[in-house]
């Protein structure tokens, strides 16, 4: 698979030692993809279920928590603070988050949810070191919170893409406007889902495309 390569917009002026570090706390596209990221069955249906949900702008991030049938269990949305891009930060920042809408699985053997990440940002495509210090974020905060790292995805002015897989979509983008839970998902047997003010609604699933 090739990657291209683009500035990361949020990459500040750094002193050699702090770039240093912060390139210590990054994920090169070939290291996400050879760190066997299990796969959606359908990334459409999750993005476009949190594109409904979530509604992000440029420059949110939106953490979702599944099942092991890949249903939505819980999600949040947040703006991370204006701080150069460090992976470090990054998962601080998904941990807080996740604290507040699941519980962790760190007594398990193995993880049984996977959490994954839809980024909304400007740009093309391509890989930015922003996105490594999200992958890099994403998988720590994973970790401390008993979890298995699941797809990072961006969404764009463009459309989706999952990084490391090459697959992706015009619609949902950056700048369409969301469809409404009704077009997404359809009713099964309702059980609580929290979001990111801590609400609860009724989970659904996606429905299929």
């Amino acid at each position: 698979m090739t990657f291209g390569f683009a500035p990361s917009a949020a990459t500040s002026i750094t002193t050699p030692a702090d770039s240093v570090s912060h390139l210590a706390r990054m994920l090169e596209p070939a290291e996400w993809a050879a760190a066997g990221i299990p796969l959606l069955r359908d990334p459409r249906e999750v993005v476009s279920g949190l594109h409904s949900r979530h509604r992000p702008a440029p420059g949110t991030a939106v953490v979702a928590v599944l099942d092991h049938e890949e249903r939505l269990s819980a999600s949040a949305s947040f703006v991370p603070r204006a701080v150069p891009v460090d992976g470090w930060e990054f998962r601080n920042a998904l941990l807080a988050h996740l604290r507040r809408v699941v519980p962790h699985d760190l007594r398990r053997r193995t993880p049984v949810r996977t959490a994954v990440l839809l980024y909304c940002r400007d740009g093309d495509e391509r890989w930015t070191q922003e996105d490594g210090a999200w992958m890099w974020g994403l998988r720590d905060a994973c970790t401390l919170h008993g979890l298995r790292c699941g797809a990072y995805i961006t969404l764009t002015r463009g459309g989706w893409q999952v990084l490391g897989e090459g697959r992706g979509g015009r619609r949902p983008s950056s700048s369409s406007p969301p469809a409404t839970l009704s077009e997404t998902v359809a009713d099964t047997d309702p059980s609580p889902l929290r979001s990111g003010g801590g609400a609860v609604e009724v989970l659904r699933r996606t429905a299929a495309r």
